[in-house]
């Protein structure tokens, strides 16, 4: 699974720096798929749209940092753990029930990420 990060968030920011595909934005902040990747071209996002990776995205949240289902390997090939929960002071960073893989999927996905 991804993880998402819950409307608990306190907004301090320890997370976005530990992430080690650039999959932590600030609240309000636009995004891509190539920001902190080595990925180029388009990708197929899970929902089925095509996107330029380099191609500004509206922000998921506005109100608390947020994480990109599509870049988030749960640092799997990176750490034993997702750094991003290790150093939550308010234990916000939780599985996303909704985005379930496999540690071959995350594995997979941090290839393309960073091939």
């Amino acid at each position: 699974m991804a993880i998402k990060i819950t409307e608990d968030c306190i907004n301090c920011g320890a997370c976005e720096p530990e992430c080690p595909n650039n999959a932590i934005y600030e609240a309000g902040a636009e995004w891509t798929i190539a920001d902190g990747t080595t990925i180029k071209g388009s990708i197929t996002r899970k929902n089925g749209t095509t996107i330029q990776v380099d191609e500004r995205q509206a922000p998921i949240s506005t109100d608390t940092y947020y994480i990109v289902f599509d870049k988030c390997t749960e640092c799997q090939g990176f750490h034993e753990e997702p750094q991003c929960a290790s150093v939550c002071p308010v234990d916000c960073c939780v599985s996303d029930e909704n985005y379930a893989e496999t540690v071959e999927q995350l594995l997979a996905k941090k290839e393309l990420l960073h091939a």
